[in-house]
């Protein structure tokens, strides 16, 4: 026979506790299916005393049961207006689509000066022909003083054209008439 260490004590430990944790195991898994197979038994969940109860949801198949005032959504009173029938007077459509044309053009317009006026600024030549403008006088302000004022001028176009669009609806125009 061989002495048997310390070593061997340790690892004979270690197998009896492994063997006690798995019989444990199987142990309470045995009991949670005994438990429920076996309706007879309470089953041990705590229950909060001061549980409310849930609210009903009604449908459409069981509203007729339903007591009392019922709450639904939107105010019957109040219906959303139709739009009008009557359809846009063709000379009215022309003139606004004139003014919108108009209006884009000129804010086209801007958009080259402010681009020249940039390209100057930077050093690089001018986006006209010829690069001389004759029928213009020469100017004593800033160039960033004449961009802020064109600026200004293309948002003052820019809600003109917005006011155009908001109030032909009201005047019964659709929006793709105006294209």
């Amino acid at each position: 026979m061989t002495p048997r260490g310390p070593r061997f004590f340790a690892i004979a430990t270690f197998l009896f506790a492994g063997m006690s944790l798995v019989a444990g195991n199987a142990r309470a898994q045995n009991d949670s299916a005994s438990s429920s197979q076996n309706p007879s038994q309470p089953a041990a969940s705590p229950a909060p005393a001061d549980q409310t109860p849930s609210k009903k949801v009604w449908t459409n198949e069981n509203l007729a049961g339903a007591n009392g005032t019922i709450s639904v959504v939107g105010d019957p009173k109040s219906k959303p207006k139709p739009a009008s029938s009557k359809p846009a007077n063709a000379q009215y459509v022309a003139s606004v689509r004139k003014q919108l044309d108009k209006l884009q053009g000129e804010i086209a317009g801007i958009d080259k000066q402010l681009i020249d006026l940039k390209n100057f600024s930077a050093g690089e030549p001018s986006t006209s022909a010829s690069g001389i403008k004759l029928n213009q006088a020469y100017q004593r302000e800033p160039i960033e003083v004449q961009m802020r004022a064109l600026q200004d001028q293309k948002k003052d176009l820019e809600s003109k054209i917005d006011a155009l669009l908001d109030e032909a609806p009201k005047k019964g125009v659709e929006s793709g008439q105006l294209r």
